[in-house]
């Protein structure tokens, strides 16, 4: 078996090829890179029978569009795939071939409604259904992502053997694949904990596609062959969670502030500014919101800095549902130079509970 990764960024993008048959598959092509993938195959004296996603791209334009229009091969995703160009739908557990050697599908929905894992003798190619390491895996608060059924997915990948070797769809920094028994030690998503526990931990993480992705989806439901159908920034983890934030703001250690600290502040003569980046509907919901807050969802805090100019001085405490936003918010303000940032403990969620007052204007 010819097995090779192509791309020189962070997409990765797999060419399979069975070397007596010298028939190929191409795993997750870029649109940027078609012609460099032409010359490899032209080169190798391979044939280029099909095309496979695993799933619908939020950060890249596919590629396969244009190699199927170019050389007449199948382009392949899951059955849930909206792409109209899609000449063959891949069901769960079917087999493909490439010369006498299987290709079965595996589909892992969470990250994308769409979403497939490739599994072949010894290795396993999981799309962004799971990452590297640290990494940990794809993003499930895109459009069609759901942390649920990701869990689901993920117990569907620990049953398959402990040898295989682990090649995701992307890699931002470096890492280098290993065994799938590897993952299952370093890997966080791979730890043992509920589906409720699961959703829940990534529930508070929510962060929301930042709105180039959901130009680069449209673009791909469209089949589009031109790279500059979306605009999309270099080389950005955006599929990782939290990936659309700025370089360097996930490492920021932000400090926890308990409800009962906030409100005794509020009532104090220096008061915080409260900064809820929940989504507008949230704050007439059933947790409503604190009197006087700015609110400014954290999927646009970025973007909108410019709104909180003049105030870098004063102590913001961020807020949202149970925390996980506003840690998120939090890293993003102290990367742009607010220093005086707190996260309230447990969001509306701990200020309902312990009876403190609300709005819902």
């Amino acid at each position: 078996m010819i097995f090779t990764q192509l791309n020189p960024g962070s997409c990765r993008t797999y060419l399979i090829a069975d070397e007596k048959s010298r028939e190929a598959f191409l795993v997750d092509p870029v649109l940027e890179q078609v012609q460099d993938y032409l010359k490899t195959i032209e080169q190798q004296k391979l044939t280029l029978t099909q095309v496979i996603d695993t799933h619908t791209h939020a950060d890249h334009i596919s590629g396969g569009a244009t190699l199927k229009d170019q050389l007449g091969c199948e382009y392949t995703m899951h059955t849930n795939a909206p792409a109209r160009c899609v000449t063959f739908h891949l069901p769960d557990g079917f087999e493909c071939r490439l010369g006498n050697m299987p290709v079965k599908v595996l589909f892992t929905p969470g990250h994308t409604r769409d979403s497939v894992t490739l599994i072949l003798p010894d290795l396993v190619l999981t799309g962004d259904v799971l990452f590297l390491d640290d990494a940990g895996a794809g993003r499930t608060d895109l459009p069609g992502g759901d942390a649920g059924e990701h869990w689901d997915s993920l117990q569907r990948i620990l049953g398959l053997p402990d040898h295989l070797m682990v090649y995701p769809a992307h890699e931002y920094r470096n890492r280098q694949p290993s065994t799938l028994k590897q993952q299952k030690q370093r890997n966080p998503n791979l730890q043992p904990r509920s589906k409720q526990a699961y959703r829940d931990y990534l529930e508070g993480l929510k962060l929301g596609p930042a709105e180039w992705m959901k130009d680069v989806l449209k673009a791909n439901y469209a089949c589009a062959r031109d790279p500059r159908a979306a605009w999309i920034p270099v080389d950005v983890p955006a599929c990782e969670v939290k990936g659309t934030l700025g370089q360097g703001a996930n490492d920021q250690l932000v400090a926890g502030i308990p409800p009962d600290q906030v409100k005794r502040a509020l009532e104090g003569d220096n008061p915080p500014l409260l900064l809820d980046v929940r989504d507008p509907e949230e704050l007439t919901g059933e947790l409503r919101h604190i009197e006087g807050i700015i609110n400014i969802p954290v999927t646009e805090l970025a973007r909108r800095l410019g709104e909180l100019e003049g105030i870098q001085a004063r102590e913001i405490v961020t807020v949202c549902k149970s925390g996980g936003r506003a840690h998120t918010a939090a890293q993003v303000l102290m990367q742009a130079g607010f220093p005086k940032v707190h996260v309230m403990v447990g969001g509306m969620t701990a200020w309902k509970q312990a009876g403190y007052p609300t709005a819902s204007q």
